[in-house]
């Protein structure tokens, strides 16, 4: 575009040289036109209206350029659409009509404004909507209540998205369902506008409900502590937990957790929802049920006291191989199973730590801390174990372990082995 303004304005440039460094041409223009324009000079006056018109297409173009060019450097973003628009149609308007006057000083400038009063007015009647979506645009823009990739939400039809775009016309967001929507200034103007701003901690709300008999102390403890683990929730504040109200079914509680990208908050609650629900599982938490629902009987703690399937996964790992049947079934007896969805923390590097974990169901990553970043050094499958350097020498770990999908690892505690060797000291030496 840039390119065919300047080659346009080098061509009327030249023609206008031409013209008028060409005494010949001159006469022939004034001859072939005296019989039509009463002053021949004014088609040089024309040519020069022409070329100086292009050249302040050019003169715009660049001045905008240099301005908003210097407010993204200083502010780090591009100024709205909108504002630019309106500064080169100004900037437009100013130097035609100082062109206009130089080339046409005996021109009544009056008369021509009073013209276009007129018929500005016929042309604002007919273009309401059109001018206040324009000055409304304008007041949002000046008041900049939001911007770009902010998520906000509109009016009574509760329309959320994100910013996509600011025009004179109309805000354009993007819906989590990817539907596109076109909200009008002057709509936006006069309906409540929820803002998220993209630089700003956004919280959410997420509620849940527990028996009366689970201690709400250990709910508030687990609860915060899976949540905080989880991605795109953001580690500078801590989430909170607490208790909303007593109700007849159970405990009511709401967990207020802040996001680092909140445009990703349907996934973060789901993913938050996904941590509660298997945090409950492992400490031996249970949601509360409709009061008009018959309990037979309350599920059992995360203790599996019949061994189902855990001697058999005991007896083939390497480690427990010089155990007899009735010692294998100790451990079995004592091991705590614990299910992790993907991509929750088993254990910590550097975490101190008094028992050791056999994958039982699922599939685990190991990790090392590397200048800051975590590494990926081992993947262990169902039947490897992990941890044993901390149930035997009481080391911290050296090593974090990541589930990579919903696995089961069965806990072996120090108190179950010292069951264990209190039975057969010779094992000791042995493992």
């Amino acid at each position: 575009m840039i390119i065919a303004v300047v080659t346009a304005a080098i061509v009327m440039l030249l023609l206008y040289l031409t013209v008028e460094t060409d005494p010949g041409l001159r006469s022939l223009i004034f001859r072939l036109h005296a019989d039509k324009i009463a002053e021949p000079n004014k088609i040089i006056a024309g040519l020069k209206l022409l070329l100086f018109g292009i050249l302040a297409i050019i003169f715009v173009r660049g001045l905008n350029f240099l301005v908003f060019g210097m407010f993204r450097l200083r502010r780090g973003f591009d100024a709205p659409t909108l504002v630019q628009n309106v500064f080169s149609i100004v900037a437009f308007t100013l130097l035609f009509l100082l062109i206009f006057s130089a080339l046409f000083p005996d021109a009544n400038l009056g008369a021509l404004f009073t013209t276009s009063a007129i018929f500005g007015v016929i042309l604002g009647l007919a273009l309401q909507d059109t001018l206040g979506n324009f000055f409304a645009g304008i007041s949002l823009q000046a008041d900049r209540p939001f911007g770009v990739g902010d998520v906000i939400t509109v009016g009574s039809q509760r329309h959320t998205g994100v910013v996509e775009e600011i025009s004179w016309r109309a805000i354009k967001i993007r819906t989590f369902q990817n539907h596109v929507v076109l909200i009008n200034n002057s709509t936006a103007a006069k309906e409540p506008i929820e803002v998220c701003p993209r630089d700003n901690l956004n919280a959410r709300l997420v509620f849940f409900n527990t028996l009366y008999t689970d201690s709400p102390a250990k709910t508030i403890h687990v609860v915060r502590e899976a949540v905080r683990e989880a991605d795109n929730v953001s580690d500078r504040i801590t989430p909170i937990v607490r208790i909303r109200n007593l109700g007849e079914d159970g405990v009511d509680y709401e967990c207020k957790y802040w996001l680092d990208d909140y445009a990703k908050y349907n996934d973060t609650d789901a993913l938050v929802r996904q941590r509660i629900w298997y945090a409950f599982r492992r400490a031996g938490l249970n949601f509360a049920f409709p009061t008009r629902t018959i309990h037979v009987q309350r599920t059992t703690g995360v203790r599996e006291r019949d061994g189902g399937g855990i001697v058999e996964r005991l007896s083939a790992v390497d480690i427990f191989a010089p155990l007899s049947v009735d010692e294998t079934g100790v451990l079995a007896q004592a091991a705590v199973r614990h299910v992790f969805a993907p991509g929750e923390l088993v254990i910590r590097e550097g975490e101190e730590g008094a028992s050791m974990f056999v994958v039982h169901k699922g599939r685990v990553k190991v990790q090392i801390n590397e200048n800051g970043r975590a590494k990926a050094v081992a993947t262990l499958n169902e039947g490897d174990f992990f941890g044993e350097m901390a149930l035997f020498t009481g080391e911290p770990r050296t090593a974090s372990v990541v589930a990579v999908e919903e696995t089961e690892v069965l806990e072996i505690g120090h108190s179950a082995m010292k069951q264990v060797f209190d039975r057969n000291p010779d094992l000791v030496e042995t493992l």
